[in-house]
């Protein structure tokens, strides 16, 4: 059996490890399982899961069904990061298309807590578009490729955090911070003490590795402007832990019904 993961996170990583660890009684994976690791290329040195790995894009939805079927893939982890829109939308007209089974494994979103000050925004120019109201020293940690919606502001500074530098358009009063998380709580509460930070923006994207920034706000009585996540594609179901995309391939793998 052929399982393609897309991949780029923790989580898909997560589940490689799961499947290549071998037979471990019934919760292993069984015999004569393949896993192909698909990386969209856009950080300089990812973190290479075990399996196989292909690296950068397919042509789009058609290109992508065109290579299920010509590598015979029976099965598709969408397990991409929960802000790549086009390669959710793209995996699941591919899958439809190719008759692959598709399986989204998206981590949770962060949920407001007591004392948070939180500014939803639907998207990365929606986010541009509050700041000026709300401070003059942003902490950007949005990643590099949405940079432009914030070229226009000239007049806060902002502290860019990203795993790779990042290019043009930007903000002309920014400052760029090359760091991989995960982050520690100390580690943000000086960040943002040094730096006399008065604004967050972050992306919803979950989990534990980047949390501790928005503790750090919370503490510090910061406003957070946060962009929503984009949803799964209609139809698509989703698991949120490595462990339940492991299972709905090990119950494929052994012919019976999938659980999701």
């Amino acid at each position: 059996m052929h399982v393609l993961i897309l991949g780029g996170t923790s989580e898909a990583r997560r589940l490689a490890e799961l499947l290549a660890a071998g037979p471990a009684g019934p919760a292993g994976p069984l015999p004569g399982l393949r896993v192909t690791n698909s990386l969209a290329g856009r950080v300089s040195a990812p973190r290479t899961p075990p399996g196989e790995v292909r690296v950068g894009g397919f042509g789009g939805a058609e290109g992508l069904a065109a290579w299920l079927r010509e590598h015979t893939v029976d099965l598709l982890v969408d397990a991409t990061h929960p802000f790549a829109g086009t390669i959710s939308l793209n995996a699941a007209h591919a899958a439809a298309t190719a008759r692959v089974p598709l399986l989204a494994l998206r981590r949770p979103g962060w949920r407001r807590g007591e004392g948070d000050v939180w500014y939803e925004a639907g998207s990365l120019t929606e986010a541009a578009a509050l700041l000026p109201a709300l401070g003059r020293r942003i902490f950007l940690t949005t990643g590099r490729m949405g940079l432009a919606a914030f070229a226009g502001l000239a007049g806060p500074w902002f502290l860019v955090r990203s795993v790779d530098a990042p290019g043009v358009p930007c903000p002309p009063r920014m400052e760029v911070l090359l760091d991989r998380g995960p982050f520690t709580l100390d580690g943000e509460r000086e960040l943002l003490r040094r730096h006399r930070i008065d604004v967050l923006v972050t992306k919803d994207s979950g989990g534990a590795a980047t949390a501790p920034k928005l503790t750090a706000a919370r503490e510090a009585g910061l406003p957070v402007v946060v962009v929503r996540r984009p949803p799964v594609p209609a139809g698509v179901p989703v698991v949120a832990a490595p462990e339940q995309a492991a299972r709905w391939v090990r119950e494929a793998q052994a012919g019976r019904r999938l659980p999701y």
